[in-house]
């Protein structure tokens, strides 16, 4: 896969006066409601001619997080220019203030060409977190930030003046600081690589990466990781598998369903001893809504439907070279769900790989259908612990936005723990229900279980449906409809995939491995 910009990350030892550090980009952090510069501020506005503190006493700068200001560098500093970044208010910031925040300027350096940015964000913050911790946060919004797609795009670097690689470093004085913020940014660059890995792939559009191109991204991936390995069920043994779920919805397409397995196994561990996770994701590689077709507005986006799949595919790729202690599966089961006289149709009645049988209500409700083979598969593999991920219901978006993605679960516990893991990755997810009363809106008079509800509480709904297939396994469902893609760019991130769910379920397997 093409690299866009070729970015790499690392923690250097640089001299006390940060003021002679020579870089393209210095980029400090300021918080808001601040009566008075903090020493380290304080003593790189003397060297600007006191350059900060008029701009904040103009209020032309006052530290509102996600706010930045460029200022020119003088003959009495190393670096280029300095970036302030506003970081909010002082009590109400935590490990992702540092993760935007180098996310926004690795975003402002790749738009005026810089080659080198350094980092000293975290100075702000004092002894507040862990070190490691904000290694890695800074390692991952160097990433976020940094990001590019233009794979379609027929002018090349030379021609638009980009620059073809990022340096981003993260600066101390103290040795004893630097180990620490450097152990924790080899940990944030494997997430930060793996979040844009799965950006790529889920940008792609539906005429590059359909089930089987998917399936072969596996294989080179497994290929490629000496931990990892890669099963593929193809149209014919899906069909000896009795997978009626996923050849339903693929029934419509020209491209075949498959069905994703990646395994990973720690290296020199007794595998038997540890935990075995099971991630579900679904990949719906376009999405027409079938027979009942969506409007033609915003179909596009429909290329994204695969994310949740992707990020099962990208997580793996990121445990792999974590070498984490924990099994872990990444089921993904993939079609293209299209209209055809050979789709699959309101009304029919489907025998799922459980053989439960649902009857078919709306075909545009194919996520969950595909997902129920997943799921039984992962509980036929002896899974401990299962989390499926998917853009599921359009219910999920009108509820939460495009802010958090929501989570339903069988188990208080393991609802602490995504919660958790959730916090510390900065993708956040929000608690929903999905207990009986749900579940029985989804049972059918002429068949186990119908795929859709009634018009409230689709997500819940959605989720109940899904919670048939799981038996009594510790189960976890992340809805990420809404969190899959910026609409438009942001200050830290231009429009497109998102990346959702990578840092969150990578963050999640670390916590499982350390214990």
């Amino acid at each position: 896969m093409r690299e866009i910009i070729k970015l790499q990350v690392k923690a250097r030892k640089v001299d006390t006066d940060i003021s002679k550090c020579r870089t393209d980009l210095l980029v400090v952090g300021m918080f808001s409601g601040m009566a008075r510069l903090d020493k380290f501020c304080s003593r790189l506005d003397d060297k600007l001619g006191g350059t900060i503190s008029r701009l904040v006493k103009l209020e032309d700068f006052k530290g509102k997080e996600g706010s930045s200001l460029l200022i020119y560098g003088t003959s009495e500093v190393g670096a280029k220019r300095i970036l302030l970044i506003g970081l909010g208010r002082k009590n109400k910031t935590g490990l992702d203030t540092i993760r935007k925040s180098a996310g926004i300027a690795a975003n402002k350096a790749v738009s005026i060409k810089a080659e080198q940015i350094t980092l000293a964000i975290h100075k702000a913050f004092g002894g507040r977190f862990a070190l490691p911790d904000i290694g890695r946060v800074c390692a991952e919004g160097a990433y976020f930030g940094g990001y590019r797609y233009d794979e379609f795009v027929t002018d090349t670097d030379e021609q638009n003046g980009r620059k073809e690689s990022l340096l981003v470093e993260v600066i101390d004085s103290d040795s004893e600081k630097l180990a620490k913020l450097r152990k924790g940014v080899e940990t944030g660059m494997i997430i930060g690589q793996a979040q844009n890995y799965a950006r790529t792939l889920a940008n792609r559009p539906g005429n590059v990466i359909n089930p089987e191109t998917l399936a072969a991204e596996a294989k080179k991936l497994a290929k490629e990781s000496e931990n990892l390995k890669c099963t593929v069920f193809d149209e014919k043994q899906l069909k000896q598998k009795a997978m009626g779920g996923v050849l339903a919805v693929g029934a419509g397409s020209r491209n075949k369903p498959t069905f994703i397995v990646l395994k990973y196994t720690p290296a020199g561990k007794k595998a038997d001893k540890l935990p075995t996770v099971a991630l579900v994701g679904k990949a719906i590689t376009f999405d027409s809504g079938g027979i009942s077709i969506k409007p033609a507005k915003g179909m596009g986006e429909m290329k994204l439907d695969k994310s949740g799949g992707i990020a099962v595919i990208a997580s793996l790729k990121a445990i792999s070279q974590l070498r984490l202690s924990v099994n872990v599966f990444g089921i993904i089961p993939s079609a293209e769900n299209m209209p055809s006289g050979t789709s699959y149709r309101p009304g029919d009645i489907v025998t799922t790989y459980s053989g439960k049988t649902v009857e078919i209500d709306n075909t545009d409700a194919e996520g969950r259908m595909i997902l129920s083979d997943g799921l039984d598969y992962a509980v036929k593999s002896g899974a401990d612990i299962i989390i499926d991920i998917a853009t599921l219901t359009g219910a999920c978006k009108v509820a939460l936005g495009k802010y958090m993605a929501g989570l339903m679960t069988n188990d208080d516990k393991l609802k602490r723990q995504m919660q958790n893991a959730s916090k510390l990755a900065g993708e956040k997810l929000w608690p929903m229900p999905s207990g009986e009363e749900y579940a029985e809106e989804m049972k059918s008079k002429i068949a186990d279980l119908k795929n859709t509800g009634s018009r409230w509480g689709g997500a819940c709904t959605a989720a109940a449906f899904l919670s048939q297939f799981v038996g009594e396994k510790k189960w976890a469902h992340i809805d990420m409809a809404g969190v899959d893609m910026f609409e438009k760019g942001t200050e830290f991130s231009e429009a497109g995939a998102s990346g959702f769910g990578v840092r969150l379920l990578t963050t999640y397997l670390m916590q499982v491995s350390a214990k």
